[in-house]
């Protein structure tokens, strides 16, 4: 499936188990390979960031390999 990466910024993040994550902020793309690398997802209250890899801005970082389902959420199999 293709989707532009407008289309995804602001969806729902979630865990396969229904885990909220947080929002979808942003991506990284790795410049030498074009490849989408990790999603950047500011993180929902319940979550605790110090369970996951974060950026200095405390986003979620997330990777993008990892990314199940596109629908009204994202799934996130982790």
């Amino acid at each position: 499936m293709k989707r532009f990466a407008t289309e995804l910024t602001g969806k729902t993040v979630m865990t396969n188990d229904g885990q909220i994550l947080g929002t979808i902020e942003n991506f990284i793309i790795n410049t030498k390979t074009g490849k989408l690398s990790d999603v950047l997802v500011l993180p929902a209250e319940n979550v605790s960031p110090r369970s996951f890899k974060t950026d200095p801005e405390g986003r979620l970082v997330l990777p993008f390999n990892g990314m199940r389902a596109v629908r009204d959420v994202v799934v996130m199999n982790l």
